[in-house]
């Protein structure tokens, strides 16, 4: 495998992988049907921009809040419970926001069990009562918050955990308590990690289209989906996609803006992690009630409803037609996840074997599939694909008299190949961090014993990493069984999977028959999340602190 053959492959790979956002960027300035995006900017575009507006401030006020609190009590604090919600309350993320929706709709609606009760027990009729609504603009951003704050708690504690312990000890030095070492010395010090971890979660926030929509929230995804479906305007679907695509980069310019010149480089060689500090008891319950609610209102009651339902009602179809739907499900995971991690791994080598500006930037070109929200790439994909399809078509019907009809369009491949777009970055992040850590002398010895690029990549490099291969390939899995706005455009005439089986009932108001294709999709994600978390948690283990029983003299109390 030479220079130019594997560059050159590369480039493939990347220039395809880009290919979807371009086309929606070129029909930025086209002529759709006439009339009709005047039509969007006099009624639903102002409303479009502000309900995202408002959704990005919320979850990232939301997100920011929880996380940080969450990851920092964990970190720096001893209470009861703590072993336990240092890798559980990353759980939440198992939970698609759309199902976590349906869930609590059918939990808080008029006839669901909290209003049902609270009428037996006061007696009070439907006027005697105010109860907020859950499918508003304000229970989204709930919704939200309560399954993607693990973004910010994960990175949030590895940057509190990396930090030096010498600068929290000079804080204290310098007369600063507990909440001043918090706001004025850690905080500030794990900004990068948290700006980076609300930006991942408002980037899911902008591409969701199943919790928005059932909502009845209208936003750029849902606008989109509209013209494409209702309209079947191309052209107008793809202005709106490149109009959502400049919320996305505005929220990572005003992160990259946000940090100026400001560095954040570890200076001192003091890098032990910092001794835990137990808690007073008042503080100690109110820490652990503190970690307890989000883990419990985004993952443990929500899961639970739905194994309730699930138990008591379930599916109506379940038998063969459930099981179709799982091996769909489970069939586009495995191809998109192994075709995923393999390309990622070619790209990987590339950029080891020849490291510079090209390279790296083909990796990062990659990788801003992740950045773009599904039913985005979806657009992208489907236009390219459906001109290529008609104009085979109208050739061979030309030349041939044969018609094609269309091969790609709505095809299984052309749905593999938005998850892969999709969901790149994921996998080739994974498999970077698990080459880099290969040493240089592995490829010095086997070039000395005469194996080539190619053969060093499948008898040294895969082995080794083999481990990270599998990771990347679980979290790409995960992904794609949880997918539903690519899936919900994309997939062939009857092919349903998990998702939009979910989708469709919670649209028809059959929520309790939706949550086993809901559990099931949890479950998927449950194992890798666990599994991942720990491995967090073991890696940033903390060293036993010298902790004194609870009592006066031993007590710390936040300032």
């Amino acid at each position: 495998m030479r220079l130019g053959r594997l560059t050159a492959l590369a480039t493939l790979i990347g220039t395809l992988c880009a290919l979807p956002v371009a086309s929606v960027l070129v029909n930025l300035f086209a002529e759709g049907t006439p009339g009709v995006w005047g039509h969007l900017a006099q009624t639903v575009l102002p409303e479009y921009a502000a309900n995202t507006f408002w959704l990005l401030i919320g979850v990232g006020i939301g997100v920011v809040t929880v996380g940080v609190t969450t990851a920092w009590l964990t970190t720096m604090h001893e209470f009861p419970g703590r072993r336990v919600f240092e890798w559980s309350l990353i759980l939440p993320l198992a939970m698609p926001a759309y199902v976590i929706a349906f869930v609590y709709t059918d939990f808080l609606q008029f006839v669901g069990p909290v209003q049902t009760s609270l009428r037996d027990v006061t007696g009070w009729s439907k006027e005697d009562y105010w109860f907020p609504d859950v499918r508003s603009l304000g229970g989204a951003i709930a919704m939200f918050i309560l399954v993607l704050y693990p973004y910010v708690y994960l990175l949030a504690r590895a940057a509190f955990l990396e930090r030096s312990v010498s600068l929290l000890e000079a804080g204290r030095i310098l007369g600063l308590g507990s909440m001043g070492s918090f706001f004025r010395v850690a905080l500030p010090l794990a900004r990068p990690a948290v700006a980076a971890g609300a930006a991942l979660a408002l980037m899911e926030t902008i591409a969701d289209f199943g919790a928005v929509a059932y909502f009845g929230v209208p936003t750029f995804t849902t606008g989109i989906y509209q013209a494409w479906f209702s309209m079947g305007d191309r052209v107008v679907s793809a202005q709106l996609s490149a109009a959502l695509l400049g919320f996305v980069l505005l929220v990572l310019f005003l992160e990259r803006l946000s940090r100026g010149r400001k560095r954040y480089h570890e200076t001192s060689q003091r890098t032990r992690p910092p001794s835990r500090q137990r808690l007073a008891r008042a503080w100690a319950a109110a820490a652990t009630v503190t970690c307890a609610i989000p883990l419990v209102l985004g993952f443990l009651l929500p899961g639970g409803l739905l194994l309730d339902m699930a138990i008591n009602e379930g599916d109506a179809q379940f038998g063969l037609r459930f099981v179709q739907l799982v091996l769909n499900s489970v069939t586009l995971a495995a191809i998109t996840s192994a075709l995923l991690v393999a390309l990622a791994v070619l790209m990987a080598y590339n950029a080891r074997l020849y490291p510079g500006v090209f390279s790296l930037g083909l990796n990062r070109l990659v990788s801003l599939g992740y950045a773009v929200p599904g039913l985005v790439i979806a657009v992208g994909v489907l236009i390219p694909l459906a001109q290529f399809d008609n104009a085979l078509d109208a050739w061979l019907r030309s030349s041939w008299g044969i018609s094609t009809g269309l091969l790609l369009t709505g095809s299984l491949v052309a749905l593999v190949f938005a998850y892969v777009v999709r969901f790149f970055s994921v996998g080739l992040q994974t498999v970077e961090a698990s080459l880099i850590k290969v040493r240089p002398s592995m490829d010095d010895a086997a070039r000395s014993l005469g194996c080539g690029p190619a053969e060093s990549l499948l008898r040294i490099h895969v082995p080794i990493v083999a481990r990270g291969l599998f990771t990347a390939g679980l979290l790409v899995f995960v992904d794609v069984m949880k997918e539903l706005p690519a899936t919900l455009v994309m997939r062939p005439f009857n092919f349903d999977t998990l998702a939009t089986q979910v989708y469709t009932l919670a649209q028809d108001e059959r929520l309790a028959e939706a949550s086993t294709a809901s559990l099931a999709i949890v479950a998927a994600g449950l194992v890798p999340l666990i599994a991942i978390s720990r491995n967090i948690a073991k890696a940033h283990r903390v060293p036993p602190a010298e902790l004194a029983p609870y009592g006066a003299a031993a007590e710390v109390a936040p300032r």
